[in-house]
């Protein structure tokens, strides 16, 4: 089989997506203990280095066919202060160290669109001209996962290097949504077979004082926090590492969410209180609509376990992504 090794790999979600293209992990390095742990439950023949990346000398795998990673997004969130190379979890120049270290036959790092965007465009363009001096063609594309049949609105900015002088690597076509012929899998289709949780978020979904209106009931914050209503009939939102309290999405069980924003809609007045029927996503639901397998077990409290699920890539987005660089690599 051709060998990867995952780089930040977290709870494992792209290393599973990874294999179930055919692909095989050889190694890992992730910091976090429960995503360690995590990540071991699944991978017990794979080298996990749960040390810093600075620690780790990537030359012993020197000339591996595929390097994987998802340096910490924080820096280039649209929810973190945007600091970049002057936060201390920026770890994308270690990226850099490690495909100039394993000298891969192609690399794949993933992150927020944020890191593409005005703000620190600039700075990925430094780090991608430092991958390509190392002998690498680059596709750098933002994917939606949603367009690629996960029920979830998430979309990642993938970059990925091939060694100069192979076929050029081609991102996946959409194959969900209006680019495609296959509609949106949904969060309700996703959820269907959830079974009930042995552990009830209780973080109360309380009424906004000054609700921010969109068009759509499910858009803005019509609720305190960061947590949004579901429309199961559609994606879910992306599923935030914040997760666990009030930025948790919910359900809404009782279908009050939309009345309550067409009665905003027309001038009425915010509700105190909380939202009858709405309850928060359990853990088992976040990793459905993340399409973590249902044996999934996360290791550590349940704040920890939200926070590894979020920081995911999707198992489901990892397989389609494996086809394509599994696919290139042969060729």
């Amino acid at each position: 089989m051709t060998d990867f090794i995952d780089l930040f790999c977290g709870a494992g979600g792209l290393s599973l997506g990874l294999e179930a293209a055919g692909l095989n992990c050889v190694a890992a390095v992730e910091m976090n203990r429960d995503a360690c742990d995590t990540f071991a439950l699944r991978h017990r023949n794979v080298t996990v280095y749960d040390t810093p990346i600075q620690q780790v000398d990537l030359n012993t795998y020197a000339g591996i066919p595929l390097l994987v990673g998802g340096p910490p997004c924080q820096p280039f969130s649209a929810g973190g202060k945007g600091l970049a190379s002057g936060d201390t979890r920026d770890m994308i120049p270690q990226f850099v160290r490690a495909v100039e270290e394993a000298r891969p036959e192609m690399f794949l790092m993933e992150n927020v669109p944020g890191l593409a965007g005005p703000t620190h465009r600039e700075y990925l363009e430094h780090s991608l001209n430092k991958l390509s001096k190392l002998g690498y063609s680059l596709t750098v594309e933002v994917l939606n996962a949603a367009e690629y049949g996960i029920p979830q609105k998430r979309r990642r900015l993938i970059v990925v290097g091939v060694r100069t002088g192979r076929t050029a690597f081609v991102m996946p076509s959409a194959t969900h949504g209006p680019k495609a012929r296959k509609a949106f899998m949904s969060a309700g289709a996703a959820l269907a077979g959830i079974g009930a949780s042995t552990f009830v978020n209780e973080s109360k979904v309380t009424f906004a004082k000054r609700p921010d209106l969109r068009p759509s009931p499910y858009d803005g914050h019509l609720f305190n926090g960061g947590g949004r209503a579901i429309d199961l009939s559609a994606p879910s939102h992306t599923i935030l590492a914040s997760a666990g309290g009030n930025k948790t999405h919910f359900l809404d069980l009782n279908d009050e969410v939309p009345a309550y924003h067409k009665h905003l809609l027309k001038g009425g007045e915010p509700k105190v209180g909380s939202l009858k029927g709405g309850r928060r996503l359990s853990v088992e639901e976040s990793a459905a609509l993340q399409t973590f397998p249902k044996s999934m077990t996360f290791a550590g409290s349940r704040s920890s376990q939200y926070s590894q699920i979020g920081n995911a890539v999707p198992p489901e987005l990892g397989k389609v992504l494996g086809k394509a660089l599994l696919s290139s690599l042969k060729a």
